[in-house]
């Protein structure tokens, strides 16, 4: 497998045998009194849907959306949430192995899966008079995957082999480590495709398991976009997915990161022919509204990036391009802010020009990045620049919703981790933040205590031909697929 108009929402109830229950009253309205551009509907399982109908072309989009990932994975199983993603390609009670890709092509259509720190999809993007063929997929293997034995022994060796694949990257290298660093508790800090000392040891009984407790409707949410009619769709559902019975032991998330009490570095020494460096800080989760500002105090520092499919960077013309590229300090660099489910990272990095100096590289580069981060603390900000970086934050928002696939995605990815509503009140909340609001932001999170560093230098071992030179920025990204 390869690496996110009125709102209808049906109030929920909870009836005796602890389910939840369809309320049957309907409003065309969000959290907070405005229309919305999707609708939602609860079917009494807990299976969640949210839909979009757009009829501009007979396409649709169908994802199914699972709140697993790496936050919900300890030591012995990191990276089982990924290893399921594959599982679910290998076949069913009724579907054999590769006829699930076969079908969808076939059809005209085209399909993917991606795991993450916080969930985990599968999708089907299909012409709209397909789509039950997705809504039999998607519902086979919410329950029935197979999880062959021989199977899994053959995955493991695809996924040591990815794995081993990312050791050849110093900027996934690096990132690991760092992250490794930076969490003492919380899961985020083990990575999505898992300690390889873990996809040694599992079993196929851990990932049979792992699927039968995440998979289930009251741990889903159904996405659709594009050209279908809703209501008849909430039918089919509830006669396929709306028969499936809830999981009753879906575990909690218990570990908490506790407040970091002083910086932490790391050193990564291997073969390869860029020296990098990484800080990152810890920020909150995508429910706070810190958010904005943090996204828009990335956007200063290297360009607003796109969320979802659309968009590009657009990180020249900002900060830390000017002062470490430009000046040929650095050969790139860049910022990176993600959201999370639960308090996550903020990241800035740099890759060093070619030199036998790294360490004095690195120190540059790094003072760099740290002399950016103190002119937003001191709210050196220009309104005009801002302005620029908001625009920019919003344009990329819009332009990850620029498909029926893209807005799908971007609806599910919300919804997992906070709420689609963010999707209609983001551009808002974007243009409503101050220069006071950033420099904020950054004296709050960006400081000393809070931050983790970490440097990889090339050693001289090894064909530094054959090694990857990492991301164009320093900064990494957080899905496999």
């Amino acid at each position: 497998m390869s690496n996110t108009e009125l709102e209808t929402t049906d109030a929920i109830a909870t009836s005796p045998n602890g389910k939840a229950s369809q309320n049957g009253s309907a409003s065309q309205e969000g959290k907070e009194g405005r229309a919305t551009s999707f609708r939602r509907h609860s079917f009494a399982n807990g299976l969640k849907l949210i839909t979009k109908e757009v009829h501009a072309a007979p396409v649709v989009s169908f994802w199914v959306w699972y709140r697993v990932g790496a936050r919900d994975e300890h030591i012995g199983i990191t990276g089982i949430s990924h290893w399921v993603e594959h599982m679910q390609f290998k076949g069913t009670q009724t579907l054999g192995k590769g006829q699930i890709m076969q079908m969808v092509a076939e059809n005209g259509g085209t399909l993917n899966a991606f795991t993450s720190d916080d969930w985990t999809t599968y999708f089907e993007t299909l012409p709209s008079d397909r789509l039950d063929l997705a809504l039999r997929i998607e519902g086979d293997r919410m329950v029935n995957s197979l999880f062959d034995p021989v199977e899994v022994i053959s995955e493991r060796t695809v996924i040591i082999s990815e794995r081993e694949g990312h050791e050849n990257d110093p900027d996934y290298l690096l990132n690991e480590e760092v992250s490794a660093a930076a969490y003492k508790v919380h899961a985020y800090g083990n990575g999505i495709i898992g300690w390889k000392s873990d996809l040694l040891a599992m079993t196929r009984d851990d990932l049979y398991n792992h699927y039968k407790t995440y998979y289930a409707p009251n741990n889903a949410t159904v996405v659709v976009v594009g050209d279908f009619d809703t209501d008849e769709l909430i039918g089919k559902l509830e006669s396929s997915f709306g028969a499936y019975d809830p999981s009753s032991n879906l575990p909690d998330v218990r570990g908490t990161e506790p407040e970091q009490k002083g910086e932490r570095r790391v050193l990564v020494t291997h073969p390869g022919a860029t020296a990098q460096v990484q800080i990152v800080y810890h920020t909150p989760a995508a429910s706070h509204p810190d958010i904005y500002p943090l996204m828009v105090a990335d956007a200063l520092l290297s360009g607003a990036k796109p969320l979802g499919f659309g968009g590009a960077g657009l990180g020249h013309s900002a900060r830390l391009y000017k002062a470490l590229v430009a000046t040929e300090i650095a050969v790139s660099a860049g910022s990176y802010f993600a959201l999370h489910k639960d308090p996550y990272l903020f990241m800035l990095g740099g890759s060093a020009r070619p030199t036998d100096d790294h360490e004095g590289a690195l120190r540059k580069i790094e003072a760099g990045l740290l002399d950016e981060v103190r002119k937003l603390q001191a709210g050196e900000i220009v309104q005009d620049e801002l302005d620029k970086a908001i625009r920019q934050s919003r344009a990329q928002f819009i332009y990850s919703a620029d498909s029926v696939s893209s807005q799908a995605y971007m609806f599910g990815f919300l919804e997992s981790i906070h709420t689609a509503d963010v999707y209609d009140e983001a551009l808002d909340k974007l243009a409503a933040v101050t220069p006071v609001e950033v420099q904020r932001v950054a004296q709050q999170y960006f400081g000393e205590s809070n931050r983790t560093v970490g440097w990889y230098i090339p050693s001289a071992e090894g064909d530094s031909e054959s090694v990857g030179e990492g991301s164009q920025d320093g900064v990494a990204a957080g899905v496999e697929s």
